[in-house]
C-alpha cells in the first residue's frame, strides 16, 4: 500500500507507528485473547489502558494536580452546550471572543442557556482575517468565564499567546491545536478539545478542567451532563469510547517517543515556515487571506486567481497523492491541515506540487 499525504481537517492523519501499534495489537490485547474494544470498561486490561492514557496527557501537557482530565462524549459540540449548563448559573453571564465559525456555533449555543457577551471580535463582513490584539479584549470582571478558541480550523488564525482574563476562568475551544505546542495549562479554567486533530480518532473529547472551577458547577441539570460526575468516576460513569481511547494512549505514547512537545513543535514551525515561505514567495498566484501574526500553524489557508484554477489544484494534487486540500465550503479556497502526523515531508511534497503548478499553469 502507497500512504497518500492526508491534509484533511478532520477526521485527521494519525501517526503511522500509532496505526501499525493498533494493527498488531486489534485481535489480542497483551495476552487476553481478545481485542481491547472487547474488554469490559470495568476491568483491569481496560482500566490500565484508561489511566495510562490519563498519566501521559499530565505529563506530555505538564498539567498540574489543580484540573482534572476527562474523557467525555459528544464532539466539541457538545461542550458548546456543557460549558455553560454547568457554569452559568441564574444571573449571570459569559463572555465570549468570536474569531470564527466555531465561535459563533458556542456563542449560539450558550445564547439557548445563559446570557451572552461579546468581549471581543474579528469580523469583517463574513470574514476572520485575524484574531484579536491584547487591547481589543474587553473582560467583565463579573463574568463566569471567558471563552476563547485557540485556532480557528476554517478560517487558519491562531493565537500566539493566550488572552488575559485576569481573575475570571479562561475557558478554551482547543480542538485544532491541543498538544501542537507547549502551553502552561494552569493559567486556563477549562479547556476542550475534540481528539480527531492531535489527539487521537473521532469519538472521545478530552477536558482538561480546574478542579474547583467543576467542584461549583451547576447540579440541578442532568448527572450525564455535568463535569462532577465524570470525575468523581475517573471518566467511568457510563461505558466510555474505550478503543477510541486506547488510541489516545498510543498516540500520547508516540509523542513521548519523539521527544515531546519541544519536538512537535519544532516540526509544527518548520511546516509552517515551508508552506507560508511557498505562499508568499508567489503573491500574484497564491495569496492567503490571514494576516501575517494571526496564521495558523495547524490550518494553512491561501487562494488562487480563480474557482476554476483552484478546482484544478484540488484534482491535480490529489491525483499527485497530496489529499484534503479544499477549503471549507464556507470560505472556499485551499487548506492544508498540518497537524502532527502531518510529516515535514509531507509538506515539502506540498510545497513542490504547488510550486510546479504555478509554473504550468498560469491564467
Amino acid at each position: 500500500m502507497t500512504r497518500v499525504a492526508n491534509f484533511n481537517a478532520g477526521p485527521a492523519a494519525l501517526p503511522v507507528p500509532v496505526l501499525e501499534r493498533a494493527r498488531d495489537e486489534l485481535l489480542e490485547f497483551g495476552k487476553s485473547g481478545m481485542s481491547i474494544m472487547e474488554h469490559s470498561h470495568r476491568g483491569k486490561a481496560y482500566e490500565g489502558v484508561h489511566n495510562e492514557a490519563i498519566a501521559l496527557l499530565r505529563e506530555i501537557l505538564a498539567i498540574p494536580e489543580t484540573h482534572h482530565v476527562l474523557f467525555l462524549q459528544g464532539g466539541a459540540s457538545l461542550q458548546f452546550a456543557m460549558v455553560p449548563m454547568n457554569f452559568l448559573g441564574a444571573g449571570k453571564s459569559a463572555d465570549y471572543i468570536n474569531t470564527g465559525h466555531w465561535s459563533e456555533r458556542a456563542i449560539e449555543e450558550t445564547q439557548l442557556i445563559g446570557k451572552v457577551r461579546i468581549a471581543g471580535s474579528t469580523k469583517v463582513g463574513k470574514t476572520f482575517p485575524r484574531v484579536p490584539k491584547p487591547g481589543e479584549i474587553q473582560v467583565d470582571p463579573a463574568a463566569a468565564y471567558v471563552h476563547t478558541t485557540t485556532n480557528n480550523t476554517i478560517e487558519g488564525t491562531q493565537w500566539q499567546v493566550e488572552p488575559d482574563t485576569g481573575a475570571v476562568p479562561l475557558v478554551a475551544d482547543a480542538s485544532s491545536d491541543i498538544l501542537s505546542r507547549r502551553i502552561d495549562v494552569s493559567r486556563y479554567g477549562l479547556i476542550y478539545a475534540g481528539a480527531q486533530k492531535n489527539i487521537g480518532p473521532s469519538g472521545v473529547v478530552v477536558v482538561i478542567a480546574r478542579k474547583d472551577l467543576v467542584a461549583s458547577g451547576r447540579k440541578d441539570i442532568p448527572t450525564i451532563l455535568r463535569y462532577s460526575t465524570f470525575a468523581e468516576h475517573n471518566s467511568l460513569f457510563n461505558t466510555p469510547p474505550s478503543f477510541a481511547v486506547y488510541m489516545v494512549r498510543n498516540v500520547m505514547a508516540w509523542i513521548k517517543e519523539v521527544g515531546g512537545l519541544p519536538q512537535i513543535e519544532a516540526w509544527n514551525k518548520e511546516k509552517g515556515r515551508l508552506l507560508y515561505g511557498t505562499i508568499d514567495a508567489h503573491p500574484d498566484y497564491y495569496t492567503s487571506p490571514v494576516e501575517n501574526e494571526s496564521r495558523s500553524l495547524m490550518n494553512v489557508v491561501w487562494r488562487l486567481p480563480s474557482e476554476a484554477l483552484e478546482e484544478k489544484f484540488v484534482k491535480d494534487a490529489t491525483s499527485a497523492g497530496l489529499v484534503g486540500l479544499k477549503g471549507h465550503r464556507s470560505v472556499g479556497g485551499m487548506r492544508a491541515s498540518t497537524y502532527n502526523a502531518v510529516t515535514v515531508d509531507d509538506v515539502k511534497k506540498l510545497c513542490g506540487f504547488m510550486e510546479e503548478f504555478a509554473k504550468k499553469n498560469r491564467p
